[in-house]
């Protein structure tokens, strides 16, 4: 009885962690396939690049920064399952201390930051709001500060401290807890892209280590009937 109870919770935070995965994957690729005709997706995605050049993008493409913003409101919701589960079953190991409580914070504020992201860029499929340079420009910096610095400052948050919480117990493996406590240093470090726009390049590098993480975790961390 208990090892299937604790199958069926493993199984469970893995399908959420790859149904994580595959909405972002998802709603990267419908705006970055562009309808024929419209400019590169790269360089109008790019909230540092030309305003004129982002917003020609968004007024020609509203289906797709429709769907797009479907799946990155989407992908929130697998997350903040995800740290419900993995914050109830650090704390059926006995883990009562500050890093769980961080994990949780920091898997709201990351859940939270793509749901955010989402609704803004659905505001960008809107004409009004893709036919005025400010408000496209404000609004596609929003989508960047949401999906970006403060998504990864969360995920930080939730690897580094549920790994910091595990870091003495040996649950888990070596490499799983380093790279926890690393996505804590890389989603602090994407802070700093608000003050030197190279730090950016963080971002990019936490989004991915998370994804690992969150399977990993899910996969390897045991409960409490197998202790």
């Amino acid at each position: 009885m208990y090892t299937d109870g604790r199958s069926r919770t493993t199984s469970s935070l893995v399908s959420l962690a790859i149904a994580y995965l595959l909405l972002v994957i998802i709603g990267v690729g419908a705006i970055a396939i562009l309808p024929p005709g419209t400019s590169s997706g790269l360089a109008a995605l790019n909230p540092f690049g030309p305003a004129e050049l982002s917003r020609r993008f968004f007024a020609a493409s509203p289906d797709a920064v429709r769907v797009s913003a479907f799946f990155c409101f989407a992908s929130a919701v697998p997350l903040v399952i995800y740290t419900a589960i993995i914050v109830a079953r650090l704390r059926l190991l006995g883990q009562r201390d500050a890093g769980v409580h961080a994990a949780f914070a920091g898997g709201l504020a990351a859940s939270g930051g793509l749901a955010a992201a989402g609704l803004f860029l659905w505001t960008l499929s809107v004409p009004e709001a893709s036919a005025s340079l400010g408000l496209s420009r404000t609004l596609h910096v929003l989508v960047f500060l949401c999906g970006g610095p403060a998504f990864a400052m969360g995920m930080g948050l939730l690897a580094g401290g549920a790994s910091m919480s595990l870091l003495a117990t040996g649950l888990l493996p070596n490499w799983v807890t380093r790279l926890g406590l690393a996505l804590a240093v890389t989603g602090a470090l994407s802070s700093l892209g608000l003050l030197i726009v190279p730090m950016t390049v963080a971002i990019p590098v936490t989004r991915v280590g998370g994804c690992v993480w969150l399977i990993a975790v899910g996969a390897l961390l045991p409960s409490r009937s197998s202790r």
